[in-house]
């Protein structure tokens, strides 16, 4: 087997989650009392994210050769795949007897009204970036559906001439008109399903669930603006 055949087999696009998967029965996990009628069903448990985020932790360090990086971390949505991402890497490279810095700078998106993506994307963070120049930049966000955030955000860091630049999506929607290009490091491709909980919210509710899951109209009610 060629490296170029071994590197094609192992860039899976992610773990694809078909159309018609229902998820899981809420009553087979715990969550939090108060979200009781707000949600479908959990749709990727806490502990199936952790072993996929290890996976990608493998892969980033795999290609970047354990070399330096920065994470621009997308908030709020993001800091908790961010946030086990790190840790895994730090850990994954301990493990391989390999010296490797990691520096975490934070960046703020806008781009959703209570479930729909708007096409107004207002950056808010350091204005200043000059400390990605000449830097290996992994971007990290929590969730990538139309692409359009990331193409954006990707363009704002690349003004600041990076090294490199690459991009760590947990999770990819599979929308009609979707994105061509993926990002460089997937963690689940979904359905086109509203999701929430690992820091994912609805008008900042939900954060507080381990698990993925999938909000009901109930909770969209609830909790819209």
């Amino acid at each position: 087997m060629t490296t170029d055949m071994a590197d094609d087999q192992r860039k899976e696009p992610g773990v694809v989650i078909d159309d018609g998967w229902p998820g899981y029965n809420l009553e087979l996990f715990n969550y939090p009392e108060h979200y009781h009628g707000d949600l479908e069903c959990v749709y990727v448990p806490h502990g199936v994210i952790m072993n996929r985020i290890e996976c990608l932790a493998r892969d980033i360090l795999e290609d970047l050769e354990h070399q330096d990086m920065i994470l621009l971390c997308v908030l709020k949505g993001g800091y908790k795949f961010c946030s086990d991402l790190v840790e895994s890497i730090k850990a994954q490279s301990r493990s391989a007897n390999r010296i490797l810095t990691t520096r975490v700078e934070f960046i703020r998106l806008k781009s959703y009204l209570n479930d729909q993506s708007t096409e107004d994307l207002h950056i808010i963070g350091p204005e200043d970036l000059s400390m990605l120049k000449g830097k290996n930049v992994l971007i990290v966000e929590a969730i990538v559906d139309t692409g359009k955030t990331m193409r954006a955000l990707q363009q704002h860091v690349e003004s600041f001439q990076p090294k490199l630049v690459k991009v760590a999506g947990l999770l990819v929607k599979r929308l009609p008109h979707g994105m061509v290009t993926l990002p460089d490091y997937v963690g689940f491709v979904i359905p086109n399903r509203f999701v929430v909980g690992y820091a994912l919210d609805y008008n900042e509710y939900f954060r507080d669930l381990n698990h993925i899951c999938v909000i009901s109209e109930t909770g969209k009610l609830k909790y819209k603006v």
